[in-house]
């Protein structure tokens, strides 16, 4: 039973892990408390030590692991077996699949303690509930219904925004949810809408079959969208069994051997260049062979059933691998390092206080104004990491306009050839006959914009290459001037105590960076994304999702609507003048091209201008949100530094502090947040060893 052992050390490690979770959730929402409890004594004593930064960072940090899940979105064109591989992992017959139903709903699976769907919508409306039944009967629609709603370009259900699907299973209680995304298929606006939440999940379920191995519409989606972003994908190659059933003579061992050997050659070659991780080919830990059919009949009779030759244990086990001692680990390595930080901000701010509280108040003023050149150097800092920020903003927003103008321009030049393969099934004499006219401006329509959205999403790869290394660099810059910070905060700190107080880091792995430039460098990850008007996986500051909405409507919106609504009918009438004894099949279809860019290339400078400045804008507003959450940290931590002092200062005017009680009061503190701190740091060590 060694794949029933795999299925329940899935389970038992999702458990560990979300039982870590939780106690480090605890953990860091004590320390908040401990601190804020300590700012609030602080009113009647020496001062407030200003560690709202601190307070506010890890009660977010908190909140955020308490409900952290592991998200995985399952993505797979129809006729996949998406359905019955989803009710096979969950062991439940529970998604609809016997008629391969189609929805343009994003739906999310997760743990509820009642069986129930709500329905959220755009318009203001209040959710909705349902049972299974309606939900399965008022959302769901048949691919032929899908594929004319895709031709009138027309939503199947344009006010809902996403449905919710609770259901009390323990694969879902033990921390993983899933998103189900609408099937892919051909139509660039709904593969669109998988674009904008793929960055925001942990993991890709990419459901493909083995009949049908890596079509066009596949390739192409994966090429789009998936290729160089990054992502973790695992691809289920499913119905494997019926590679067999497909033989002449399915008992022949030879001849399945060789089958099954052509077939892992295709998903090979079409698959390989998405499982590298840093140079390391890791192709095995990726694709999967499963019969997710078989693996669901065991467990509907069984849950505890075995799962041998389904290919699922194997798949499972890589799963369980990459969640469980990968990304749990990166995530609360995180929330250990600003755990760290707000324990070491705690004890410098101790450290700082103690030795003021024996000067008397004129001696304190006089200090304070001795420090304030270091305060401007702090400033002065500030702002020629803001100054660095803004070229390289401007730098990059006009080199990559103008990239793309450029790229536009002179997509002319190619686009005989490049147009040449998108349009294979267009035939010509459908245009002179009007009952046939229609669908061959649709299909023509739809051929180009295959071609614009490959064309967009090769120079969207080119540019987020360039952003990214600007934001590497800036990272590089951001470390500097931490480290420049730094020196000029123990500079104040030396000045006002009249020694050098030093407080040692946790360990040997932490620098002496501020909490701003580790947030700057990307060390620290706070917020959450939003997909659909629910918070989706931590995201901190990603660069990605704000250029995502604006590429997206340049590729598909921008450049479509800009040409093909006065695209068609000229070539309409290039066509009708032809006469029908020059249509030819290959000499039609190269006229039918050189028309389509004579037209296009009209239309080029137009959209070029138009769009260039919106790419501008983009960029522009990428660099712009990091510059102001990077000044707004440091900001943060200056006014912090000189609000400590006021605050002592105003106490020392208005009252007696009595040294030993508040000397006590202040060594709790640190105590306190110290030994919150401790239990952090055993419960990471812990999971870390038990991986290790």
């Amino acid at each position: 039973m060694i794949e029933q052992v795999t299925t329940d050390r899935f389970i038992q490690d999702l458990e560990r892990v979300a039982q870590v979770r939780s106690d480090i959730s605890v953990c860091l929402s004590k320390l908040a408390e401990t601190i804020n409890k300590a700012e609030l004594a602080g009113d009647s004593s020496s001062g407030k030590l200003s560690l709202e930064r601190d307070i506010e960072d890890i009660t977010v940090a908190s909140k955020n692991l308490r409900q952290g899940v592991f998200r995985l979105l399952v993505l797979g064109d129809m006729k996949r077996g998406k359905s019955t591989f989803l009710n096979a992992l969950i062991g439940e017959n529970l998604l609809p699949s016997d008629v391969n139903p189609c929805t343009a709903l994003l739906t999310v699976l997760r743990y509820g303690p009642e069986k129930k769907v709500t329905i959220h919508f755009n318009d203001g409306k209040s959710p909705q509930q349902l049972d299974f039944q309606n939900f399965k009967y008022k959302y769901t629609i048949d691919p032929t219904e899908a594929k004319k709603l895709d031709q009138e370009k027309k939503q199947a259900f344009p006010d809902v925004d996403y449905a919710v699907v609770e259901y009390p299973l323990t694969l879902l209680e033990k921390g993983i949810e899933i998103v189900d995304s609408p099937g892919l298929n051909d139509t660039e606006a709904r593969n669109e809408l998988s674009l904008g939440y793929v960055n925001n999940c942990h993991a890709i379920l990419f459901v493909m079959r083995a009949s049908q191995p890596c079509t066009l519409g596949e390739r192409r989606y994966l090429e789009n969208y998936i290729k160089g972003r990054g992502l973790t994908v695992f691809f289920l190659v499913n119905a494997w069994d019926q590679v067999r059933e497909s033989l002449i003579d399915p008992d022949d061992v030879e001849e399945l051997k060789g089958s099954e050997e052509r077939l892992r050659q295709v998903f090979n070659a079409n698959l390989a260049e998405y499982c590298t991780v840093e140079g390391q080919n890791i192709y095995d830990e990726r694709v999967f062979e499963l019969s997710s059919i078989q693996a669901l009949r065991r467990r509907l009779k069984n849950p505890q059933a075995d799962l041998e030759g389904t290919g699922f244990p194997k798949f499972m086990d890589s799963l369980n691998t990459f969640l469980t001692k990968e990304r749990a680990i990166a995530e609360l390595r995180q929330v250990r390092t600003l755990a760290r930080l707000a324990c070491n901000h705690t004890r410098e701010a101790v450290a700082r206080r103690i030795p003021l509280l024996d000067q008397d108040v004129n001696e304190l003023k006089k200090r304070i104004d001795s420090v304030e050149p270091e305060f401007n150097k702090l400033t002065s800092i500030r702002d020629e990491f803001q100054k660095e920020i803004i070229n390289t903003r401007d730098t990059q927003a006009r080199t990559i306009s103008e990239f793309f103008r450029s790229y536009v321009l002179n997509l002319g030049n190619t686009f005989e050839t490049d147009f040449l393969r998108y349009q294979p099934e267009l035939n010509l004499f459908d245009f002179l006959s009007s009952g046939k006219r229609e669908a061959f401006n649709t299909a023509l329509q739809k051929a180009f914009e295959q071609y614009i959205t490959d064309k967009s999403a090769a120079w969207t790869l080119t540019a987020e290459k360039d952003i990214n290394a600007a934001f590497r660099e800036l990272s590089r810059s951001a470390a500097q001037y931490g480290a420049s910070y730094s020196q000029v905060t123990n500079q104040i700190t030396e000045k006002l105590t009249g020694q050098d107080v030093k407080v040692n880091t946790t360990t040997a792995e932490d620098d002496n960076s501020p909490g701003w430039a580790k947030w700057a460098m990307g060390l620290l990850s706070l917020s959450k994304g939003n997909l659909a008007g629910f918070a989706l996986a931590g995201a901190g500051f990603d660069w990605k999702n704000i250029l995502l909405n604006y590429f997206t409507v340049i590729g598909v919106g921008g450049i479509i609507t800009a040409v093909t609504g006065i695209f068609l009918g000229p070539i309409g009438f290039a066509l009708l003048g032809l006469g029908v004894g020059f249509l030819q099949a290959d000499q039609a279809r190269k006229e039918l091209v050189k028309t389509a860019k004579k037209e296009l290339v009209k239309h080029l400078p137009q959209v070029a201008h138009e769009q260039s400045q919106v790419v501008y804008n983009a960029v522009k507003e990428c660099f712009d949100s990091y510059q102001r959450e990077v000044s707004k940290r440091i900001n943060d931590d200056i006014g912090s530094r000189k609000s400590e002092l006021d605050n002592l200062v105003k106490q020392k005017e208005t009252r007696e502090i009595n040294r030993e009680s508040e000397f006590k009061r202040l060594k709790d503190l640190q105590e306190n947040v110290i030994a919150q701190l401790q239990k952090i740091e055993a419960a990471y060590s812990n999971l870390l060893a038990f991986y290790s």
